[in-house]
């Protein structure tokens, strides 16, 4: 699994970015197959002060389907975790709908026994 991560307006440390690998390796409990993880932080800019850092998630699972989360937060700790639990959520709800879609055993109507039959 490929995990990239990027930075808007600012950088992050190398102790910032091991942890928010660490952090999103923690998806492939949910679904194992993730292959590649985009994480995108946006910081706030010394002009807007106000702002609060973003997390966006981007995940993409094989035949082609990919999930979005983004979060804001006052920390960009607290935003990856807002992130990291809308991902899960998404993940567990496409992994419980990819299982449940297994055929099932076709439903026969019984034939009524022959001491029900009027004869």
């Amino acid at each position: 699994m490929q995990v990239n991560i990027t930075t808007r307006h600012g950088q992050l440390s190398a102790e910032d970015k091991q942890w928010i690998e660490s952090k999103v390796q923690r998806l492939l409990r949910y679904f194992s197959r993730i292959m590649a993880i985009e994480v995108t932080v946006e910081l706030p800019t010394r002009e807007k002060t106000r702002e609060k850092p973003q997390v966006e998630l981007l995940v993409s699972a094989e035949h082609k389907h990919d999930f979005v989360a983004k979060a804001q937060a006052e920390t960009l700790y607290s935003a990856l975790d807002d992130a990291l639990a809308k991902m899960e959520q998404q993940l567990r709800k496409y992994k419980s709908r990819i299982q449940e879609h297994r055929p099932s055993e076709s439903v026969r109507p019984e034939a009524p026994s022959e001491e029900e039959t009027p004869g």
